[in-house]
């Protein structure tokens, strides 16, 4: 395993507890809210390993719950290392700090290329695949500028826009978000393009599987690591319909700057940036603006290395198990609306930590949906 970068600060993970993380998020229903869950009530990943079946089991699974072997782990590993890859965990020193600060950041990452990429404020520049010729010099424009100010450029590898931001940042550092594993970049055309990027100032980075090939689902989580590393998003020539106003989305949820490009109201490409213009977006016509508006962000320490809550430094509140009245109460109070958890505790009266369990037992279960904002429903 490569050491941490020069000047970083955190706590490494044994190669034992990196294998037993790596486990516990490949297993069945565990995503990274339920990761974090578990790992705060049992206090380390192979505690809460050996709790998954009796948890699966009290929320009414109808089937054993599958959980990653060790010899999957170690294999997942071993393509990482062959492929010049590395797994960092969220407490580590090399995890991109802004994005451990999210609502659902990812236990693990799988990057390869510069980990000094992750070490400077970072920017998002994302748009149309379909670009035409000004918005993509436009948008290597704001990624030029914005790399000789000092910033990471961080986009999805997609045509277009996100191709443009990449390449003009090639030699300050770029972070390329990918929706499937490392190994599988999409598109294909711009597999050239990530070597660039790994070969040199810039990183790759993704939450999925080695093998693992890129689904229509999967883009709107790796638009989630995109708005998460960056303190701002620019939104350059998206339409109505773009999956580049969901990263503007999850970046006014994760409290970051939203910018957004002005164009023709004719050009179907421009009906989604200026329709954030409309709901309070920060206009761009040079890239002037966004140093601009993120030279106070950057300055600050918004993302402080040290969180009380990192899986590094859980409690291990482990309490006795709930009993079935105190289920069925909780699964009377949740439906298929999403609920604040604090709401179930306040309607059922049961202590937190009871609640929590239970929500754990129907997650493990496959009962449970997690969405936005830490709100839960039953699942269909």
């Amino acid at each position: 395993m490569d050491a941490p970068s020069a000047g970083s600060t955190g706590t490494v993970l044994s190669e034992r507890q990196r294998i037993a993380w790596l486990r516990l998020i490949r297993s069945d229903n565990v995503g990274p809210a339920t990761f974090r869950d578990l790992i705060n009530h049992f206090g380390s990943a192979e505690a809460a390993l050996a709790a998954l079946p009796e948890l699966s089991a009290r929320g009414g699974a109808t089937r054993a719950i599958r959980i990653a072997s060790e010899a999957e782990a170690h294999r997942e590993l071993e393509a990482a290392h062959r492929f010049g890859a590395r797994f960092i965990g969220i407490g580590e020193p090399d995890y991109p700090q802004a994005l451990k600060q999210i609502d659902g950041a990812p236990p693990l990452l799988a990057v390869k290329g510069a980990l000094a990429a992750t070490k400077r404020p970072a920017v998002g520049i994302v748009g149309s695949r379909n670009a035409s010729a000004a918005g993509t010099k436009f948008a290597a424009m704001v990624a030029r500028d914005c790399g000789r100010a000092g910033y990471t450029v961080v986009s999805g590898l997609a045509r277009g826009i996100d191709t443009a931001a990449h390449r003009a940042s090639l030699g300050t550092g770029t972070i390329a978000a990918l929706a499937g594993g490392l190994d599988k970049p999409y598109p294909p055309e711009n597999i050239g393009l990530i070597e660039e990027i790994t070969g040199g100032n810039g990183l790759a980075v993704s939450e999925m599987p080695f093998g693992w090939e890129p689904r229509a689902r999967d883009f709107p989580r790796r638009n989630r690591l995109i708005a998460g590393i960056a303190l701002g998003v620019v939104i350059i020539e998206a339409a109505m319909r773009s999956g580049s106003l969901i990263t503007a989305r999850l970046a006014g949820e994760f409290g970051r700057l939203v910018f957004a490009v002005p164009g023709s109201p004719l050009d179907p490409r421009c009906h989604g940036t200026n329709g954030l213009l409309k709901d309070g977006a920060s206009i761009v016509t040079e890239p002037a603006d966004v140093i601009e508006a993120l030279a106070p962000l950057a300055q600050l320490d918004l993302f402080p290395l040290s969180m009380a809550e990192e899986p590094a430094r859980e409690s291990r509140a482990i309490t006795m198990p709930p009993g079935d009245s105190d289920r069925m109460r909780i699964i009377g109070a949740l439906g298929p609306t999403p609920v604040e958890i604090d709401d179930v505790i306040r309607h059922t009266g049961l202590a937190a930590s009871a609640v929590y369990l239970i929500l754990l037992e129907l997650d493990i279960s496959g009962r449970l949906h997690r969405h936005q904002g830490g709100l839960v429903s039953l699942s269909d």
